[in-house]
């Protein structure tokens, strides 16, 4: 009888200490939105609730890179232990190393306060699990990294800033990274495993991200400034229900785009501020093989009430959408006048890319003069791809479904050039109230379009 008994406690003993390791104290919040397609409420956490640990309780000094760079990471350690925690970083400027997340943590920037990113590449290794252009590959860590946590966010009214010294030598394409590009489309068309596709070299030079949500859940951003980038900015890849709003967000360097959702899911960008050298949203899922094996498209993505002082595009979908891009939707938001800007809209694909492009609508967007137009499709955009490797696999992209309503611009080339193959045109096209003050080309340019509308 005593055995039973001492077994019965010792069973009561373990559940109690697994619902006590499970705890947290991070609370969710739905945020609903209102877009022209079902979109889900998307679930954020709040860690209203949740206890602070500042950086310099655990170490951190100005100036010192290794101490702030190990007490942010006890920090967060100490916060996700504790089943949920904000870690604070204080006024005034540190310099740190790479940051990686952990589930249940907030990491918040007060007033003030500015997170310098060392340029050193050193300080992002070992690699970690990531991608380049729609390619997944072990590469130098991203300046800020999550991989597969839950309920995470970066918020305040502090400064996330990247030194550029090295990263910018390396914006340059020179033939030795063209090789090493080379190298990982032939390992992923014939899809090696990861552990072949070690892309950190002496002669690679992938930059990372600045910030990559890899395989996350429960995402928000709020209030930060981001200053830099040495590749993409806010990288969202196979994430779901994430929030980005009231950052301001500035990168004038090399495939500086402020955001890319990637294979992502139930994502909102709201109340920003982009002035980019590249896109300010680039909306992507992935390139060739290594997307049709994932098989993850990207969708229910709603961009509002945003202002973009210069990008290429305001929105680009593609090139890389292999996995296929449905459910986007933009609206009332404003370039503004004097920014350098390709198009508003921008669908862009190649004979490699397969996926699909389906239901996107963009509305009540104010824009100063444009130096191409206002809607742009093309389906043979291959850059430096063209001539670096041959087709392996040849498939096509439908692209249907795209909507756009009161547009108004001051001047432009055109207002829509749509240029898809004859073997597969792009499909149902409607223009409601999309003018330019002056159209200094032709107005429609087409080529192989099916069922394109256009009134008032």
């Amino acid at each position: 009888m005593k055995k039973i008994t001492f077994c019965y406690c010792l069973l009561v003993s373990l559940i109690f200490l697994s619902f006590k390791k499970d705890a947290t104290s991070v609370t969710q919040t739905e945020v609903v939105v209102k877009a022209p397609f079902e979109m889900p409420a998307i679930k954020i956490p709040d860690f209203s609730k949740c206890k602070q640990f500042s950086i310099t309780d655990f170490g951190a000094i100005k100036g010192n890179k290794e101490k702030t760079s190990e007490a942010i990471n006890k920090t967060i350690a100490k916060a996700n232990k504790a089943g949920g925690g904000i870690v604070v970083i204080p006024e005034g400027e540190w310099l740190t190393k790479k940051i990686h997340f952990k589930s249940n943590v907030n990491l918040h920037l007060n007033k003030g306060a500015v997170l310098l990113f060392s340029e050193d590449p050193n300080d992002y290794l070992p690699a970690v699990r990531s991608t380049w252009e729609g390619y997944e590959c072990y590469n130098y860590s991203p300046l800020i990294y999550a991989y597969q946590c839950k309920n995470i966010a970066i918020t305040g009214e502090g400064e996330l800033k990247a030194k550029m010294d090295v990263w910018k030598e390396w914006f340059a394409r020179p033939k030795p990274h063209m090789e090493n590009l080379k190298r990982l489309y032939y390992l992923a068309s014939y899809n090696k495993p990861m552990k072949e596709r070690q892309m950190v070299n002496d002669s690679a030079h992938f930059r990372p991200q600045f910030i990559q949500f890899n395989r996350c859940e429960n995402i928000l951003m709020d209030g930060i400034t981001i200053t830099n980038s040495p590749f993409w900015t806010i990288h969202p890849f196979l994430s779901k229900d994430v929030v980005l709003r009231n950052l301001k967000v500035y990168a004038h360097g090399h495939n500086n785009d402020g955001v890319d959702p990637e294979m992502s899911q139930n994502v909102l960008i709201e109340n920003c501020v982009f002035d980019q050298g590249d896109d300010a949203i680039a909306i992507k899922s992935g390139s060739n093989q290594d997307a049709w094996r994932l098989n993850t498209p990207s969708k229910n993505i709603v961009m509002r009430n945003c202002i973009v002082k210069n990008g290429h595009q305001l929105v680009a979908i593609g090139s890389e959408l292999s996995g296929g891009i449905e459910n986007v939707f933009i609206d009332n938001c404003t370039v503004v006048d004097g920014a350098k800007l390709n198009h508003l809209l921008f669908i862009k694909t190649n004979e490699r890319r397969g996926g699909y492009v389906n239901n996107i609508y963009m509305s009540n967007i104010t824009s100063g003069k444009i130096d191409e137009g206002v809607l742009g499709i093309e389906t043979d955009v291959l850059y430096q791809w063209r001539d670096l490797v041959p087709t392996i696999e040849r498939r096509l992209t439908p692209i249907k479904n795209v909507y756009l309503e009161n547009i108004k611009a001051t001047n432009v080339k055109f207002v829509s050039r749509i240029l898809a193959q004859k073997e597969l045109p792009v499909e149902n096209v409607f223009l409601k109230n999309v003018a330019a003050d002056k159209v200094s080309g032709e107005k429609s340019i087409h080529e192989n379009v099916v069922n394109f509308v256009a009134k008032n």
